[in-house]
This record gives structure tokens, C-alpha cells and sequence, in this order.
């Protein structure tokens, strides 16, 4: 039998879960105030939390100094085409993992599983040459497609999972009506899965909007996301730390708009299959 929540289990539960949360969100909130500082105020001991003299002076100055926009849109394009492709190639390809699995099945997740296990840094070099051979060097194509490449083994592991729990039957009862396997991967398990689906497409753009170890390697300019955008701010002058706390508020403004408005999306997508 369930223990009843009493008033003080409630009490302390909700203390400690807005302790981790502030404590969890703490660095993006000193980022943003340290945005409105001045370069002294920034670095001063000791750090002063809320009385300072706020100024906007740093987001004008990133803006004169960089264009946002165009980072920005780079990193829409990037971020969004990589894993728009890498779901449209993860589902055909969970679906025949779940639903018509073979002996080496497993061994296949396994392998593409251990690909994230390796620093990308340890097959730079081959990448980098690949790149320069066919022209791929910071363009936005190649950019997609790296990183594609890259988020894909997550794509497949989480839909493969969130497939799993889809009943068997349904299918079987499509496959009797007469619905072939593009039909039924379009009307019957799409549908189903829509949770799951949605919380793949969140996190694997969160990954590829954060990933700054390729972006900073195979761009420069034309194709420079955010991540770059927000190494430009730091040069061997030294670290100016209000305008790389206004380059990075500004960087990950849309992103966390978008998880805010996602989030309920997100935590059922998570929690996809947990409870019948």
C-alpha cells in the first residue's frame, strides 16, 4: 500500500527540489547578470549578486562587433537540418531494429552505441582532410552533416527504445487491413510515437545547437554557428567575461525559449512507455 504524502513530506520535498533546481540553473542565471555588468564588476571579489550599476553597453557592443543574426541563423539551419535528417534516417531504421530484428541486431546497436565512446578529436585529422578535399570546409552542408552523423546512434537508440514499447499487434492488425510498410510506418507507428518522437527531435537539437568541438574546427566564417560566435570573445587579450556572458545569454536565448515552451513535450517524451 502507498504511503500517504503528508504535509511536512510535501514541504520538504518541494524545498529540496527548488534547492537543485536554483541550484541546477544558478550558472545561467550569474551569466546573465554578469551580461549587465561592466568588465570590473564582472571579475570583482567579492562578486556583487543584484546591486550593481546594470548597463546594456555589452549586447551593443557584441552586436557592432559580431552579427548575431547571421550565427544565429547558421545555427538554425545546422542545427535543425541535422536533425530533421538524422530522424528521417532513424526510422525506417528503428522500426526495422524493433519490429523485424535479426541475430545481429544487437550487435549492430552495440557498435554504433561504442562510435560515441571515441573523442571526436581522435578522428579529426581524417575529417578535416575529407573536408578540405571536396570543398566542405566551413560550409553549412558539411556542418549538417557531421553532425547528422554524429547525434545519429542516439536518434536510433532512443526511437528504437521508444518503438519497443509500441504493442506488436497493432502493427499485425495494419499489416491484415492491407497497409503496406511505408503506410504503416507513416500512419499507423508515427502517430503512435508521436511523444517520442518529439522528445528525440528536442534533445538532439539541443545537442547539435551546443556542439562547439566540430563547429569550431570546420568553420570560420560563412557557416560560424553560435558556438563560434562565442569563441570569438575569447582572445589571448584576455577574457573579457561581461561581453562573453552577453555573447552567450544571446546564444542561448532561442534555446531555452524553446525548452521552456517543450517542456511538458519533452518530460512525456521521456517518459514514454514508463507507465500502461
Amino acid at each position: 500500500m502507498a504511503r500517504m504524502a503528508t504535509t511536512q513530506r510535501v514541504v520538504i520535498s518541494t524545498i529540496g527540489a527548488w534547492f537543485f533546481g536554483f541550484l541546477i540553473f544558478f550558472p545561467i542565471l550569474w551569466m546573465v547578470l554578469a551580461s549587465f555588468k561592466t568588465e570590473l564588476e564582472a571579475f570583482a571579489i567579492p562578486p556583487s549578486f543584484l546591486f550593481f550599476h546594470w548597463t546594456t553597453e555589452n549586447y551593443a557592443t557584441v552586436q557592432e562587433r559580431s552579427d548575431y543574426l547571421h550565427h544565429a541563423m547558421n545555427s538554425v539551419i545546422i542545427a535543425g537540418g541535422s536533425t530533421l535528417i538524422a530522424l528521417l534516417i532513424a526510422i525506417p531504421a528503428a522500426w526495422s531494429m524493433a519490429f523485424a530484428p535479426t541475430r545481429r541486431t544487437k550487435d549492430i546497436l552495440l557498435w554504433m552505441l561504442s562510435t560515441k565512446m571515441m573523442p571526436p578529436v581522435g578522428v579529426l585529422v581524417p575529417i578535416y582532410l575529407i573536408y578540405k578535399t571536396f570543398g566542405l570546409l566551413d560550409s553549412r552542408i558539411g556542418l549538417v552533416f557531421i553532425l547528422c552523423l554524429g547525434n545519429l546512434p542516439i536518434v536510433i537508440w532512443m526511437l528504437f527504445t521508444y518503438f519497443k514499447e509500441i504493442p506488436r499487434d497493432i502493427l499485425e492488425a495494419a499489416r491484415m487491413d492491407g497497409a503496406t510498410i511505408g503506410r504503416e510506418l507513416v500512419y499507423v507507428l508515427t502517430p503512435m510515437a508521436i511523444p517520442g518522437l518529439a522528445s528525440t527531435l528536442l534533445l538532439n537539437l539541443i545537442l547539435a545547437w551546443n556542439e562547439a568541438f566540430w563547429t569550431l574546427n570546420l568553420s570560420t566564417s560563412n557557416a560560424a554557428p553560435l558556438t563560434t560566435f562565442i569563441a570569438s570573445y575569447s582572445s589571448p587579450e584576455g577574457l573579457f567575461w561581461a561581453k562573453l556572458s552577453a555573447a552567450s545569454t544571446l546564444a542561448i536565448a532561442p534555446i531555452l525559449v524553446l525548452g521552456w515552451f517543450s517542456q511538458k513535450q519533452l518530460v512525456r517524451g521521456l517518459t514514454f512507455g514508463a507507465v500502461k
